[in-house]
C-alpha cells in the first residue's frame, strides 16, 4: 500500500512536544516502511545465509510471510496515528504487538538462529514504537470513540438475515456463494463503493475453510444460524508447521466487525501445540452469542478494541491471550482435559510496555471445568491466567469460578518475569475457586476495590462503550 507519512514540521519550529512526537512518528513510518519494502523484494535464502540453509525451506518461508504481513499492518497502523489521540494509543499498542508476533514467529518455528540476518532484525523499530506510546500517552485525552459506521441495530439484521444480507453462503449451493471466503471477496470488491454495512448471512453448516477479513474489509457483519449449526473450522498448527498467528482458522483485522451465532474451532488437538480458531485485530469489533474452540491458544485477542458477550470459550493452554484491549462479558470461559504433565492457564495476555492500554477483563461470566476435565476432576491444575508479556494486564470482575481453579490462582510464565509488573486483579468473584486467601502474594496482584474495578468497566476501559450500544448488542457499561 501507498503511505502518505504527516508532513515534516516547518523549519522555524522548535521541538515541542507535539514536535517531538512528530519527528519520531516520521523516523519511526520511514523505517517500518522500507523494512517492509525490502522484505517484499528479498528471498529468505538471500538474507540469512547459512541460517537459511540449515532450516526448512517452508517454515522459513512461513515466518517471513508473517512477517511481510505484519510489517504491513505496522505501516498502516503508524500512518493513522498522525494525532496524539486515545485511538492513536490503540493503534501503537497494535504496532507493538504486530513486531512481537513476527519475531515470535522465527522462535516458534526453531528459526531464531536465521532472526539476525532478517531484514525484520536490527530496526529499533520496537524501541521506537515504545517511545512512541509514552509520548502519545502524555499528549492524548483518556478516551475517544474511535468513531463507527451509523447503522440500523443489528437486532435488525439478525431478524431479517436471509432476506436482508448482502450476500448468503450456503454449503448446499442455495445461496449465492458456497464458501464464506468467496463472500468476504465480494465484500472486499464492493468496499470502496458502499457507505453503509456488508451483511453475510452464513447458512447453517460446516464449513472447512481458513478465512481472512483483512484490513480494507471494514464493517463487515457476519450472521450465522446459532453455535454449533453455523461452524468454521480449520485444523492449522505450530505443530505442522505454522506460525501460532497464522494457525488461525478464522482471522479479521478489518476494523467494525461484527458477528453473531457462528463457532470458530480448531481440531488440531492438543498434541499440536498453539492452534488458534480465531484471531482478531479488528479495532471496535463485536462477538455476540458465538463458540471458540480449540486446546492451546484457542482465541488470540491480537490487538485493538474488542467486546465478547454471551460467547463459550473452550481451551487448556493461555486459551485466552494475546494484547487486545478485550472485555468478554456474560461469556462462559470452559477448561478443558490437556495432556498428562500439563496445566491449564485460562489466559495469556501479552501487554509489554507500561503504556500500552491493553488488557483482558472477563466480567461476569463463569470459569469452569468442561466436561472432560470434570472426569479426571483433581488429575490437572488449572489457573486464571499467566503473564505473557511483562506488563501483563488480566481482570477477573464478579466471575463464577468453580472448583477446578487452583487456590494460587494465578501461575508465573517463566522465574520472576513480570512478577513485579504485572496487573493482575479480582472484583467480587464467586464459587469454589474465587477464595482469594490462598492467592499468590506478587506485587502485582491485587484484590481490588470498587475504585479499582471501575477502571476496567466497558464505558472506562473501551472507549465509553458507544461503539457496543450503537452495534445493538447487550452490555452492562459499568460492574
Amino acid at each position: 500500500m501507498q503511505y502518505s507519512p504527516p508532513p515534516p514540521p516547518p523549519p522555524h519550529q522548535t521541538l515541542t512536544q507535539l514536535g517531538f512526537r512528530a519527528a519520531l512518528l516520521r523516523a519511526t513510518l520511514n523505517r517500518a516502511a522500507r523494512t517492509r519494502d525490502l522484505s517484499s523484494l528479498l528471498r529468505p535464502s538471500t538474507s540469512t545465509s547459512a541460517a537459511a540453509a540449515a532450516s526448512p525451506r517452508r517454515l522459513l518461508d512461513a515466518a517471513w510471510a508473517d512477517c511481510r504481513q505484519l510489517y504491513g499492518s505496522t505501516v498502516r497502523l503508524l500512518t493513522q496515528s498522525a494525532a496524539p489521540t486515545a485511538g492513536s494509543q490503540s493503534r501503537l499498542s497494535a504496532a507493538a504487538a504486530s513486531l512481537r508476533a513476527c519475531r515470535r514467529g522465527f522462535a516458534e518455528l526453531g528459526l531464531s538462529a536465521a532472526w539476525p540476518a532478517s531484514p525484520f532484525s536490527g530496526t529499533n523499530l520496537s524501541e521506537s514504537v515504545s517511545n512512541l506510546l509514552a509520548v502519545n500517552a502524555a499528549l492524548a485525552p483518556p478516551v475517544d470513540s474511535g468513531g463507527f459506521l451509523s447503522r440500523r441495530l443489528l437486532q435488525q439484521h439478525f431478524s431479517a438475515a436471509a432476506t436482508d444480507a448482502d450476500v448468503v453462503v450456503a454449503k448446499d449451493g442455495s445461496g449465492d456463494y458456497r464458501t464464506i471466503s468467496e463472500a468476504i471477496a465480494a465484500a472486499a470488491a464492493a468496499a470502496a463503493a458502499r457507505r453503509k454495512r456488508f451483511v453475510i448471512y452464513v447458512k447453517e453448516g460446516v464449513y472447512d475453510e481458513n478465512v481472512r477479513v483483512t484490513y480494507d474489509v471494514p464493517n463487515l457483519v457476519m450472521i450465522g444460524d446459532g453455535v454449533d449449526r453455523t461452524v468454521v473450522t480449520g485444523s492449522r498448527s505450530v505443530g505442522d508447521g505454522s506460525t501460532t498467528y497464522s494457525s488461525a482458522t478464522f482471522s479479521v483485522a478489518g476494523d467494525g466487525f461484527i458477528v453473531r451465532g457462528i463457532t470458530f474451532e480448531n481440531t488440531a488437538g492438543p498434541q499440536m501445540y498453539q492452534a488458534v480458531a480465531a484471531c482478531v485485530e479488528s479495532d471496535l469489533a463485536v462477538f455476540y452469542q458465538c463458540s471458540f474452540r480449540g486446546y492451546q491458544d484457542t482465541l488470540y485477542v491480537f490487538s485493538r478494541r474488542q467486546f465478547y458477550r454471551e460467547c463459550d470459550i473452550y481451551g487448556t493452554i493461555d486459551f485466552v491471550f494475546g494484547d487486545a484491549a478485550a472485555i468478554l462479558q456474560s461469556c462462559n470461559l470452559y477448561i478443558r482435559r490437556p495432556l498428562d504433565g500439563q496445566m491449564n492457564s485460562v489466559t495469556a495476555q501479552g501487554r509489554s510496555d507500561p503504556n500500552e492500554n491493553t488488557g483482558i477483563i472477563v466480567h461476569g461470566s463463569v470459569v469452569a471445568a468442561a466436561a472432560d476435565l470434570r472426569a479426571v476432576s483433581g488429575a490437572f491444575k488449572s489457573y486464571l491466567g499467566r503473564p505473557w508479556g511483562s506488563y501483563s494486564r488480566t481482570v477477573f470482575m464478579k466471575t463464577l469460578m468453580d472448583g477446578s481453579i487452583d487456590p494460587a490462582g494465578w501461575l508465573p510464565w517463566s522465574g520472576s518475569f513480570g512478577l513485579n509488573t504485572l496487573y493482575y486483579g479480582e472484583y467480587l468473584n464467586s464459587g469454589a475457586g474465587a477464595d482469594t486467601s490462598r492467592r499468590v502474594r506478587w506485587p502485582g496482584y491485587h484484590v481490588m476495590s470498587t475504585v479499582e474495578a471501575l477502571q476496567f468497566a466497558v464505558r472506562t476501559f473501551l472507549a465509553g462503550g458507544a461503539w457496543i450500544v450503537a452495534a445493538g448488542v447487550p452490555v452492562t457499561l459499568g460492574l
